[in-house]
């Protein structure tokens, strides 16, 4: 999963910073320009990635079966507020 969404933000020109892939869920803290959006973004990854998985381990794809991988809405917020290295912390400290 890790190099999955490294590659797909490579080709998107979208920096990771920061991130934490679990059991069942992820946490990226993502740089990107505003060309690209966060809707776009998150299909791209979840698209991408559920389809490289289903292709690659058949296992998946029968326990999932006429479902989905991921959830179907993602939560994005912009660090505005809030220094990257912050959210870098709580990514670290929490995950």
């Amino acid at each position: 999963m890790r190099q999955l969404i490294r590659e797909i933000c490579l080709a998107n020109e979208v920096q990771t910073i920061k991130g934490h892939i679990s059991r069942d869920n992820i946490h990226l803290l993502l740089s990107y320009r505003p060309r690209l959006s966060v809707a776009k973004l998150a299909q791209y990854i979840k698209g991408k990635t559920s389809r490289k998985l289903f292709q690659e381990y058949t296992e998946i794809r029968k326990k999932f079966w006429g479902s989905h991988i991921w959830a179907r809405g993602y939560f994005a917020v912009s660090t505005g507020n809030v220094t990257d290295e912050l959210i870098a912390e709580y990514i670290d400290k929490f995950f």
